[in-house]
């Protein structure tokens, strides 16, 4: 007798009802959003939807429309359950690390496909790529992240590096590191990235202060710091737009 794999990713869940042998969808529910997707394009199925559609992908018989409902009701919005991390996903009820999965790669895809776009052109002259870059993989992280992009003359992207974790402090960024790099990189100029996990970007007194350090030390040997960006759930912050630096 051939193995049949389980229905259900979570131990000891409930095996509903199988609907066929071969695993086809009698109701039609399935090809139905399918084509609904395929005929309408980006906004034709709602966020739970395209939550489940992405789950069918992984479990081939089993009504996912509940599951894509508690994970939107638990993370808050469609994007908010595809930046959540592949532990906490695998671990919520009903799912594992298959469905995880399925649901990680969507932003894995998004984020190169964003990295990509800001390689290719001068950072300065495609902003709202940037933007959108930092937004896919920064806002609805759990930890404050401090990143450093450093670039060429030609303002061309030479180094995204993640700095450090934590407040945005002399403790997880020292100015003379951060110009120093720069200086090894041939880099000249930079723009200073962290996240807020509280999901406000309005900068903080220490945001502004070690922006100011960085920029007075940059001064004194040629690398200039363009920007610091704050990135969160409620949209991002431009320190420079802002006056601030």
């Amino acid at each position: 007798m051939s193995h049949q794999p389980p229905l259900f990713d979570e131990p000891g869940a409930p095996v509903p009802p199988r609907e066929s042998p071969a695993g086809t969808d009698p109701s039609g529910h399935r090809a139905r959003l399918r084509q609904r997707l395929l005929d309408g394009g980006a906004e034709a199925l709602g966020d739970h939807e395209v939550i489940e559609l992405l789950l069918m992908q992984a479990v081939p018989r089993r009504d996912m429309k509940p599951l894509a409902r508690t994970l939107i009701q638990r993370f808050g919005s469609l994007a908010g359950v595809l930046q959540t991390d592949a532990r906490t996903l695998a671990a919520h009820p009903g799912m594992g690390e298959a469905s995880a999965a399925a649901l990680r790669i969507v932003t894995v895809a998004a984020t190169r496909m964003a990295r990509q776009q800001v390689r290719e052109a001068p950072v300065i002259g495609s902003w709202q790529a940037l933007i959108d870059y930092l937004t896919i993989d920064m806002a609805h992280l759990t930890v404050e992240r401090v990143r450093v992009l450093y670039l060429n003359a030609r303002n061309m992207l030479i180094l995204d590096d993640l700095v450090g974790e934590g407040s945005i402090d002399e403790a997880a960024i020292h100015p003379r590191e951060v110009i120093r790099r720069a200086l090894d990189l041939g880099a000249t100029a930079l723009i200073l990235v962290h996240n807020h996990p509280s999901g406000s970007p309005q900068p903080s007194r220490a945001d502004i202060d070690i922006t100011n350090r960085i920029a007075e030390a940059g001064r004194l040997l040629g690398v200039s710091v363009h920007d610091h960006l704050v990135i969160g759930r409620e949209g991002h912050v431009s320190l420079k737009a802002k006056g601030l630096i």
